[in-house]
């Protein structure tokens, strides 16, 4: 268990900005103090590690939506973790990041960090903004390689094929001003990449036969017929005595909540299913 002695040097090191240039960003003391007492109070470290992941989540429960947290003025590809706002990806890199955190010796703002890059980019290494998972399957994969998740959707009731050739980003350049003159050939490389490990997906009419198999920390995310694009929506599997709930951080409402059980979920007209990794 973490000291007491501990928990205020992890304080401390928040207190004061990281100013190297290259990051990381760190956004949110008082946050990040709070989920740091109550993983001690509690003791989160000693959970298994979805469990842990859901904690996080749940004591995240209301914070802001924010998009474009992870974009600079200045192009620059800095890892950024701010807890004050977070978007339907970063609150499951975060909630799994504190978690993996939990398990080293060292529970500070930096080892959160890098814990978060980690997973963010591909290889884990953080090589300007194309180095960074931007479709979330292309994360899923890169993850699983790295032992940080296993993919279960294959393994799942109903799975199928989810044929779809990721090209939203490379067809839509405006729409990402990070994008550097040249990044485009780059980025379409890397696309038809990721679009070679294949993926799958259980349809819509078969996620409530899946309920019984996902579990408290699982990533789940909402496959989209929209073309280019893999997935719409992000977020976490919280089970109660209800069942295993959606919890996300909602553009509609705003924050972050705990939805109803994720076969009852409105995911939205473009949805076609569901696809699963678990923490490992």
């Amino acid at each position: 268990m973490l000291s007491r002695r501990d928990l205020l040097a992890g304080a401390a090191a928040l207190a004061v900005p990281f100013r190297s240039p290259d990051g990381p960003v760190i956004r949110g003391r008082a946050v990040f103090d709070r989920l740091l007492e109550k993983s001690v109070r509690e003791e989160w470290g000693a959970l298994p590690l979805g469990d842990r992941v859901g904690k996080v989540g749940l004591a995240l429960l209301g914070t802001p939506y924010v998009g474009g947290t992870l974009e600079r003025p200045d192009g620059r590809e800095l890892c950024t973790v701010d807890l004050e706002g977070l978007d339907c990806v970063t609150l499951f890199e975060t909630s799994l990041g504190f978690a993996r955190m939990l398990s080293t010796k060292d529970w500070s703002p930096e080892s959160l960090a890098a814990c978060v890059e980690r997973t963010r980019y591909r290889r884990g290494k953080r090589a300007g903004y194309l180095s960074r998972l931007h479709y979330t399957l292309d994360w899923f994969a890169d993850n699983e390689e790295k032992g940080v998740v296993s993919i279960l959707t294959p393994r799942l009731p109903g799975a199928t094929r989810f044929d779809k050739r990721l090209t939203f980003m490379s067809d839509h350049p405006k729409s990402y001003p990070a994008l550097r003159p040249g990044d485009r050939e780059k980025l379409r490389r890397l696309e038809e990449l990721a679009t070679g490990k294949g993926f799958q997906c259980v349809p819509l009419a078969s996620v409530a036969g899946i309920e019984s198999a996902l579990q408290t920390g699982d990533i789940v995310g909402w496959a989209t017929s929209v073309e280019g694009l893999d997935i719409a929506h992000t977020g976490l599997i919280l089970r109660d005595r209800t069942g295993p709930r959606f919890l996300h951080a909602s553009s509609r409402a705003k924050k972050v909540i705990l939805d109803e059980r994720v076969s009852h979920y409105a995911a939205g007209k473009n949805i076609v299913g569901l696809v699963v990794a678990r923490p490992v």
